[in-house]
């Protein structure tokens, strides 16, 4: 809901562009969220190749001219905006540098374990095995949850599946996405007692 969306009308201008809340503010529960919605856009709902090719000038830092008036489309989904108020100089967003790892990017299956749940924060820690599976990564609890249609009660422990662009090079790059049951679990994998389950 970000800030706004708990502030009385009155006071919503006020708040508007709150960075405690915005997608741009690194670990907030927006910016999280943005990058699982700008990874599934790059996946299921892609740009235009000519949006797609003018948002790759704008990643290298190359003029660009905005034919067919693309930049619109770039800055509704929040891939590029303008330099400053005043400027028509386009430059590319974090998300928009985001949604283009995820389309070069090799995103795979791998199983992932939920560490722990925080339902105060609404977030959990997961290992990611295809990644590195002794560094937990933050995600947000609901999308665990409606992804997979388990409980947030009991997230916890649970093995699951998730699609990870595993190459990333560190957790803030690594997005998951597509949480779903574990079909089954891999002979050997855990061992209770010296014996394989």
């Amino acid at each position: 809901m970000r800030c706004v969306g708990l502030t009385p009308s009155e006071h919503r201008e006020t708040v508007q562009g709150c960075p405690c809340s915005a997608e741009a503010t690194k670990y907030t529960a927006s910016w999280r969220a943005a990058q699982v919605r700008v990874t599934r856009l790059a996946e299921e709902l892609p740009l235009l190749p000519e949006a797609e090719g003018l948002l790759r000038l704008l990643a290298d830092g190359k003029e660009a001219e905005d034919l067919g008036n693309l930049l619109p489309q770039l800055q509704v989904r929040g891939l590029a905006r303008l330099l400053d108020d005043d400027d028509t100089r386009p430059v590319i967003t974090d998300l928009g540098r985001t949604y283009l790892a995820a389309r070069d990017d090799n995103r795979t299956a791998t199983t992932v374990l939920v560490v722990d749940v925080d339902k105060k924060k609404r977030v959990a820690r997961v290992d990611v095995s295809a990644w590195r599976p002794d560094e937990p990564v933050t995600v947000l609890m609901d999308q665990i949850a409606n992804d997979s249609g388990l409980d947030a009660d009991s997230l916890t422990g649970q093995w699951l599946e998730a699609d990870a662009n595993c190459d990333a090079s560190d957790a803030d790059d690594l997005v998951l996405t597509g949480f779903r049951p574990l079909a089954a679990m891999p002979s050997g994998w855990i061992r209770m007692g010296g014996e394989d389950e």
